[in-house]
């Protein structure tokens, strides 16, 4: 007789109430490394690989340097012991010592973005600032650093000259007929005060000439206007005979410019002279040798010595015309004597500085205050650079690469940000990422989370021609849920193609609340199809979910890689972060386990605002966690999936109820065995060696309220039994039993 079908030996596993629902990070013993909540260590962090030894690359972008909070970036060592050892890489003091420039406010740190191939890094300063004449432009600069740690070059692309790169020759008659010098001395310091002197500005050189040509000082000599200044002030009349200011003119071009001269500034000679030239007929020569050379010429005429003689100055005025560049009233200046010097300052300072808007590049006034390094994302030939002041703040995205810099041109976004939006402030850059198509191209994605006030996200290629090809626009569905503001791309099943791209609007308002939303996006005949959204926690709110998405690898071993989405004001701001699984070409839209900061150690605030996930960091085979948080950084484990199998086999197969062949409880029964079994199959190769404690309760005909059989030990109640699996053997345990 078969075993009646309602009799069944119910095998309740302890540790697995059902494959599904299993997870696997460690949230029992994290590591968390300690910073500075002051400097946000923590804001960014990624994981970095070099030779084999694991670290922790941790942003801190309010980070002080000496007086300055310039931002900075740290490295830990990542060891199984429960201390950290971060060092600064004091970045941010490299970065002032390149530049004279703002001080404070860089933000170094504010973006991360790791180099595997060649174990480098980029730390970006999105809020560097250089002086610009009377101006701070806030183009940013990023750092990148090499396999040792060290400063290796800067990357700005957005960086240009300043209209005010210019060297400055003045040209001053010191012959006898100057008088009173005094008042040629004052001219002079109060047209130095006017110059914006300093590196990446305007130096000064001054040369004095009569019968001969002395240098006062190089274009190097000062660095400073005071220090300028101070030296001019000491020059004292040379005096001479003649008034030689052909030689004075050609000095200066051939020899004075290459004193401290500077490429491609531009440059700029002031000549100031009271007299015809007693080398007049060398002029010609001179001045085509200027021009040649791109120098522009002020020239100022000092009437004195013809009004005090009551000389007509008409061929004098004629020669200093030919001198000054064209047009004439702008670089001709006259005056009726040395005191009426100090009344062209002014206007000498204005039409100088009015050579700013004689450079007819394009996009001369539109990076100024980009922003470059907001975002950035390692490709294949290079970075990509998220630039959110750009063109009036619509953004722009930028490349460098080892063959130059492209920038594309303003005109080569306006198919999806119109002239008409120009005042809103798109910010494009705000977050920078790629996919790689069905046909294993590279496009790039670009969030842009003010766009007409609901966001949008850009697909693109980018040309050497300074052209985009937009391939896509997808755009957000909610006023201020700044969609776009995080992006990134998941190749669930490892094919080279991208699968899901998820776009993030952690500001999304639902059911009363700023909960945040998380977009997906399928690929379909390489076009991305909206496909739902992710799902959080419903409880909470206000919890910004969606303000960090990172793509990592399996974490629990089915061969699909995983999703990691951060939501840092979940919990009173604690934060919290939540595992989704990919399957087959998609992510599965329920998260498999959430992580809470509260769960973790008490005084995590923030935690999930910036996540990365790509190595193994303790050597057991399996990809771990590093999360951010305000002022700790915090690495979580993960651990191996088992597999556990389970088999059942009875002795004798068949039931005779009406054969009593033992005795148990004084009662005739029917005596059987059953022997369970379990084998142990770890997912991860790394453990193939390794074994698992299993705990399992037995009882017998358990849907029944009462049942026919009991276990020879322990009768009707469940028994509690342990095996240690080896992995990959099987383990049984024989469980007699008997049927009244």
């Amino acid at each position: 007789m078969a075993l009646p079908s309602g009799m069944l030996l119910a095998c309740s596993l302890c540790l697995l109430p059902g494959l599904s629902d299993t997870f696997n990070i460690d949230t029992k013993r994290p590591k968390i490394i300690a910073g500075s909540r002051e400097a946000y260590f923590g804001y960014t962090v990624q994981q970095h690989d070099i030779g084999g030894q694991k670290w922790l690359v941790v942003g801190a972008p309010y980070e002080t340097n000496g007086q300055q909070k310039t931002g900075d970036v740290y490295k830990c060592p990542v060891t199984s012991d429960s201390h950290s050892n971060c060092t600064k890489l004091n970045l941010g003091r490299v970065t002032l010592s390149n530049v004279s420039e703002r001080k404070d406010n860089m933000r170094l740190g504010l973006s991360l973005a790791t180099n595997p191939r060649d174990s480098s890094f980029l730390a970006c300063s999105p809020l560097w600032s250089h002086e610009c004449g009377s101006s701070y432009y806030t183009t940013g600069m990023c750092s990148r650093v090499n396999s040792n740690f060290r400063f290796s070059k800067t990357v700005a692309p957005a960086l240009q000259r300043c209209q005010t790169y210019m060297d400055i020759i003045i040209v001053l008659d010191g012959s006898n007929s100057i008088y009173p010098w005094v008042e040629v001395q004052h001219f002079l310091i109060n047209i130095l005060k006017k110059f914006y002197i300093g590196p990446g500005q305007i130096q000064v050189g001054v040369v004095q000439y009569g019968e001969d040509v002395v240098h006062e000082f190089h274009l190097n000599d000062y660095r400073s206007v005071k220090d300028v200044v101070a030296a001019a002030s000491h020059i004292e009349q040379r005096g001479g005979t003649e008034t030689r200011t052909a030689y004075g003119i050609e000095f200066a071009r051939s020899e004075a410019f290459q004193k401290g001269g500077r490429k491609g500034a531009k440059r700029v000679m002031i000549v100031i002279t009271d007299g015809e030239s007693h080398d007049s007929p060398d002029l010609e020569k001179v001045i085509e040798d200027s021009e040649k050379d791109n120098v522009t010429r002020y020239a100022v005429a000092v009437l004195g010595y013809y009004n005090r003689r009551g000389i007509n100055p008409e061929a004098f005025l004629n020669e200093i015309k030919f001198i000054a560049s064209d047009p004439d009233d702008k670089h001709f200046f006259n005056v009726t004597d040395e005191a009426a010097l100090k009344d062209i300052v002014d206007a000498l300072g204005e039409r100088i500085f009015s050579l700013e808007g004689t450079n007819k590049n394009e996009i001369s006034f539109g990076l100024e205050m980009s922003q470059t390094g907001f975002s950035s994302h390692v490709v294949e030939d290079g970075i990509l650079l998220g630039a959110v002041g750009a063109y009036d703040w619509n953004g722009a995205v930028l490349k460098e690469t080892s063959s130059g810099k492209v920038i594309p041109l303003r005109e080569s976004y306006l198919q999806e940000f119109p002239e008409e939006l120009k005042n809103h402030g798109a910010y494009l850059g705000y977050t920078v990422s790629s996919v790689v198509s069905t046909k294993h191209e590279r496009i790039y994605v670009a969030g842009a989370p003010r766009f007409n006030h609901t966001g949008k996200v850009i697909l693109f290629s980018m040309h050497s021609n300074r052209n985009l090809t937009i391939h896509q626009a997808l755009k957000g569905e909610q006023i201020g849920s700044y969609y776009g503001s995080e992006i990134n791309s998941l190749d669930v099943n490892g094919d080279g193609v991208t699968d899901v791209l998820l776009v993030g609007a952690p500001m999304y308002f639902s059911e009363g609340r700023e909960r945040g939303k998380v977009y997906v996006y399928t690929l379909q005949e390489n076009r991305f199809v909206p496909s739902g959204a992710l799902v959080d926690l419903q409880s909470y709110q206000n919890s910004r979910f969606g303000s960090c998405i990172a793509a990592v690898p399996d974490l629990n071993q089915d061969t699909y890689n995983d999703l990691v989405v951060g939501a840092p004001l979940e919990d009173e701001h604690q934060g919290a972060i939540y595992i989704f699984l990919g399957f087959q070409e998609t992510i599965l839209k329920k998260y498999k386990q959430r992580i809470a900061a509260a769960d973790l150690a008490p005084g995590l605030m923030y935690f999930g605002c910036s996540i990365h996930g790509q190595l193994d960091l303790n050597e057991d085979g399996l990809v771990d966690l590093a999360v951010g948080s305000l002022g700790n950084a915090v690495l979580l484990w993960s651990r191996s999936v088992v597999q556990i199998n389970a088999s059942i086999r009875f002795e004798p197969s068949k039931i005779n109820i009406f054969t009593k062949d033992c005795k148990r409880n004084g009662k005739d029964a029917t005596c059987m065995s059953a022997s369970v079994c379990f084998t142990a199959l770890f997912l991860s190769a790394h453990f193939q060696t390794a074994s698992v404690g299993l705990r399992f309760n037995t009882t017998l005909d358990e849907r029944r309220y009462t049942p026919r059989a009991h276990l020879d030990e322990g009768g009707e109640r469940p028994a509690q039994r342990a095996l240690v699996l080896p992995a990959g053997q099987e383990r049984c345990q024989s469980l007699p039993f008997h049927v009244l």
